[in-house]
């Protein structure tokens, strides 16, 4: 298996960003309650639904293609799929770092680290 580490780490974006997304999805009204407040002192105040569906968008793009890119490497060695999903949640997760720093949560913001490092290696393997 040549494509063991790339295919780990699809896994774990996939599991990241579509869990992400079905709880977006399936608690939409809590999430928008939370997040109103969170963004109260920043200029996307207005903008929370907005931009939580774009965020939505990205994460299950993410996802999906994470899950396809897995697929393209065990039928066919094939790694531009998988490259676009770690592309995808490099700007996902880049998104939530701006919001997180917009609103002053620095620990939030240092936390997207832990994801942002697999995130990118995918980029890297695969590309």
């Amino acid at each position: 298996m040549n494509h063991a580490a790339s295919i780990i780490v699809l896994l774990f974006l996939a599991i990241t960003f579509i869990m992400s997304s079905q709880e977006k999805i399936f608690h939409w009204q809590d999430t928008m309650n939370w997040l109103k407040g969170y963004f109260e002192k920043t200029f996307l105040k207005e903008y929370v639904p907005q931009a939580v569906a774009f965020l939505l968008l990205t994460e299950l793009i993410a996802g999906i293609f994470s899950i396809a890119g897995i697929v393209q490497l065990f039928m066919n060695g094939g790694r531009i799929i998988g490259f676009y999903g770690a592309v995808v949640s490099c700007f996902s997760l880049l998104l939530m770092l701006v919001g997180q720093r917009l609103a002053k949560d620095y620990d939030g913001a240092r936390n997207i680290v832990i994801y942002f490092i697999p995130a990118v290696l995918a980029v890297y393997w695969l590309g």
